[in-house]
């Protein structure tokens, strides 16, 4: 015949189980502690030709992590189109080794990451796309003062039809209908780079909600114009008048497609513009 537990030791085996339980319910099953909310982007009033625009991704924002390529042999490379974010000061040269034609930093004028279209690749050298070159003409920089990054974005503007189009990975993603330059101003064709997204502060409607500033230039600005000579494509106040030929070189957009692209274009993606 079994004897029963005695009545203290059943009293000190719930007493364990009972505290038990509770550190339990504290542990893993409760949920986890809240994350601070990240601070809203700085958003000012430029002055003229957005020359005081600010960047509309903060700097964390520059395309790392999983769009990064780790350093690696140039055969193991992706054929995809690649960008150089510039990780220490270096010159623009006009070949591999040539004459230095500027010298460049980590950040643009806008202070942007500075990151580059990549146009071709020789023996330690990148040939890039910059805004302290002439239009469509690339320099060169040492491959070891960047870091290479996927550029998934491709715009291509249709002059002729008023058409930008953009590409992700070579699928057409999105068709935006545009202004161009008026007669006098025309837009310049040619090969370009993102070099910025900019967010323009409601007190200068005349560029409408945000732009993209490219690499390129206007030579032929406006009689008294004294301000930059940078092309964008950027907002308007009236977009009555997207898809005529009514700027001063720069390429504008609708809100929403401006928008659009301040969210999904990358800094360095690549701009062909064609007559």
């Amino acid at each position: 015949m079994r004897r029963r537990p005695a009545p203290a030791l059943v009293a000190l085996v719930a007493i364990a189980l009972a505290v038990a339980a509770v550190a339990l319910l504290a542990g893993d099953g409760g949920p986890p502690p809240p994350r601070a909310a990240a601070p809203p982007a700085r958003t000012v009033s430029p002055a003229r030709a957005i020359a005081n625009a600010v960047p509309a991704r903060p700097r964390s924002a520059t395309p790392r992590g999983p769009n990064a390529i780790p350093a690696q042999p140039r055969s193991a490379l992706p054929r995809g189109p690649l960008g150089a974010r510039v990780v220490r000061r270096t010159q623009l040269r006009e070949r591999p080794g040539g004459r230095v034609v500027s010298a460049i930093g980590m950040r643009t004028g806008y202070d942007s990451s500075r990151i580059l279209a990549v146009v071709a690749r020789h023996d330690g050298w990148l040939a890039v796309l910059s805004d302290h070159m002439p239009n469509s003409r690339a320099a060169w920089i040492p491959a070891a003062s960047a870091e290479l990054v996927h550029e998934p974005y491709r715009l291509d503007v249709d002059l002729s039809a008023r058409r930008l189009t953009i590409r992700r990975d070579g699928r057409v993603v999105r068709r935006v209908r545009v202004a161009i330059g008026a007669p006098g101003t025309s837009t310049p064709t040619g090969r370009f780079a993102v070099t910025d997204a900019l967010r323009i502060d409601e007190g200068r409607r005349s560029y409408g909600c945000c732009a993209l500033a490219l690499t390129g230039r206007q030579p032929d600005l406006p009689r008294g114009w004294s301000t930059s000579d940078r092309l964008a494509i950027h907002g308007t106040p009236d977009d009555r008048a997207i898809g005529d030929a009514v700027s001063d070189g720069c390429l504008h957009a609708p809100k929403r497609d401006m928008l659009w692209m301040l969210r999904h274009v990358t800094l360095g993606a690549e701009v062909r513009i064609r007559a």
